[in-house]
C-alpha cells in the first residue's frame, strides 16, 4: 500500500508531517495527503453475480484439495489473480464465492495472497470466525519472523518450490534483506528491491530461509523456499537481488538475466499471453501445459508446494473465544497440505532431472 501522511489542525501550524501507519486511527480534523502517484479511480459498479458455466465450475472445484467445516484449500493455477481489480473480473476469489459455497450461505474467504502467476496453496476461510483466526495467523507469522529463526515447530509454515538460474553460492542458508517499493517509468509502475538502509521507514524486515533441492547439468537448481514473512515479491526479489538466482520466467526482477542465459526468446514476451488463450485448453483462458524451460518463453517457476498450520476445526472446538489470550495454537495438531506443480513445471523438473 502507498504510504499516505496525516495532518492534524495543530501540526498544520508547524508543518509538521506524521506518516500512517496500519496501527493509527484518525481523528476528527485529520487530513490525508497522498503522494502524487495515487490517481482517482472510479469505484467498478457491483454488477450481478459472475456467469458461470458447467465447465468453469466443475474446473474450479476440481482445484479443491482440502476441505473441513471452516477452511478450503486450492490448488491455484498459474495465470489466474486471486483477487479483482481493475480489467479483472473473474478472479478466483470471486469465482470461489459463486462456486465453493457449497451448503453455506456465505462465501469463502482469502485470508493470505499469491501472485497471479504463482501457482499452489491458497488457503481460505469457510465462516468469519475462521477466516478472523486464519488472518491472525498469517499476520502474526510476519510480526514475530524475527522469533522463529532456528525454532523447530512454527505455528505457519510454508515452502514453496522454485527453479532458478544458476545456483547459490551456499547450499542452503537464510537470507535477511529488508524490501522497499521503488517508482520506475517515470511514475507508470513500481517493483519491490533491497533498501540499503533497514530504519527507513518505507523498509519492511522481510526473512526467507532457502535450500537446494537439486543442480542440473544445464545449469539450472530448484530452492526450496520458506518465507519467514509476508512480503510482496519477497521470494523473487531475495533470489534475484541477493542470492544472484533469479526464478526462471521472473522477468521483472530477472529479465537481465534471462537475456544473458541465450536460450530465450524474450522478443516478444507480451504476444505470449495472447498466444495461450488463443490456445485455450482449460477455462477462463488458461493454459498450463507450456511454459517450461523447453519453450521459448518460460512461465514463472513459482509455486507454493506445502503449508503446515494448526488444525483451524480443532482449535475452534477447543476455544471458547478468539480474545482468549491464554489459548495457544502450539498445542493443537498440525495441519499439513500439499499442492502438485503444475504441469508445465512438471516438465522442467524432468528436464533437468533427465
Amino acid at each position: 500500500m502507498l504510504p499516505s501522511l496525516s495532518l492534524s489542525p495543530s501540526q498544520q501550524q508547524d508543518h509538521k508531517f506524521k506518516r500512517v501507519t496500519p496501527k493509527d486511527s484518525l481523528n476528527s480534523g485529520d487530513r490525508i495527503f497522498l503522494p502524487h502517484s495515487v490517481k482517482q479511480i472510479t469505484p467498478p459498479k457491483h454488477d450481478s453475480p459472475l456467469t458461470l458455466t458447467a465447465k468453469q465450475i466443475n474446473f474450479i472445484r476440481t482445484l479443491v484439495i482440502y476441505k473441513d467445516p471452516h477452511i478450503l484449500v486450492l490448488n491455484k493455477p498459474p495465470g489466474m489473480p486471486v483477487q479483482g481489480g481493475i480489467n479483472i473480473k473473474r478472479s478466483l476469489d470471486a469465482v470461489a464465492a459463486e462456486c465453493l459455497n457449497y451448503d453455506y450461505s456465505e462465501p469463502p474467504r482469502l485470508v493470505h495472497r499469491l501472485d497471479r502467476d504463482c501457482s499452489g496453496i491458497l488457503v481460505m476461510g469457510r465462516t468469519k470466525t475462521s477466516t478472523t483466526l486464519l488472518h491472525s495467523i498469517f499476520r502474526d507469522k510476519t510480526s514475530t519472523a524475527s522469533d522463529d529463526i532456528g525454532t523447530k515447530r512454527r505455528i505457519l509454515q510454508r515452502r514453496y518450490w522454485a527453479l532458478v538460474l544458476g545456483c547459490p553460492r551456499r547450499s542452503g542458508g537464510l537470507v535477511t534483506a529488508p524490501l522497499g517499493k521503488v517508482v520506475v517509468d517515470n511514475g507508470k509502475s513500481d517493483r519491490i528491491t533491497i533498501v540499503d538502509n533497514p530504519t527507513s521507514l518505507s523498509s519492511q524486515h522481510a526473512i526467507t530461509e532457502y535450500r537446494v533441492i537439486g543442480s542440473s547439468s544445464h545449469g539450472y537448481t530448484w530452492l526450496e523456499l520458506s518465507p519467514l514473512t509476508g512480503r510482496k515479491h519477497q521470494l523473487r526479489v531475495h533470489c534475484a537481488e541477493v542470492l544472484g538466482t533469479p526464478i526462471v520466467g521472473d522477468y521483472k526482477y530477472g529479465r537481465q538475466a534471462h537475456k544473458k542465459w541465450g536460450q530465450f526468446d524474450l522478443s516478444n514476451l507480451e504476444d505470449t499471453t495472447e498466444e495461450l488463450l488463443k490456445e485455450e485448453a482449460l477455462p477462463f483462458g488458461l493454459n498450463l501445459n507450456k511454459g517450461c524451460i523447453s519453450d521459448k518463453h518460460p512461465r514463472l517457476h513459482l509455486h507454493c508446494k506445502q503449508i503446515v498450520l494448526p488444525n483451524i476445526s480443532q482449535a475452534l472446538q477447543n476455544v471458547q473465544s478468539l480474545s482468549d489470550s491464554t489459548y495457544d495454537l502450539s498445542e493443537v495438531e498440525a495441519l499439513e497440505l500439499e499442492a502438485d506443480l503444475p504441469p508445465y513445471m512438471k516438465k522442467s523438473w524432468d528436464v533437468t532431472n533427465s
